[in-house]
């Protein structure tokens, strides 16, 4: 399964969060399964996420494209540029994550 697909698959049937703010919350909160970036986040929130994932010890993914390609995939009206993975539904992407 590729990545894309099980991105969609995630936003369809499980719990995702979208927004830098709203990221930052769930992984204070230590709820977050997985974080996921993309590559035109501005480096000093980039930082930031990953500091509260590491604490948290939550994995992180960095796509390989813009908030614009992800938006796409997730079929959002909107640039996404982090998501956050709650609950992954019936995606198989936290075992993607772990064999990587």
């Amino acid at each position: 399964m590729d990545l894309d697909r099980a991105l969609l698959i995630t936003t369809r049937t499980g719990k995702v969060t979208y927004g830098f703010k709203e990221s930052l919350e769930i992984l204070r909160s230590g709820k977050a399964k997985l974080v996921i970036l993309t590559q035109n986040l501005p480096r000093e929130r980039e930082e930031k996420i990953r500091h509260y994932a590491k604490i948290s010890g939550i994995p992180v993914l960095q796509y390989n494209g813009s908030s614009l390609d992800l938006r796409v995939v997730c079929e959002k009206p909107f640039p996404i540029s982090v998501m956050v993975v709650r609950d992954p539904g019936d995606s198989e992407i936290l075992k993607m994550v772990k064999n990587k």
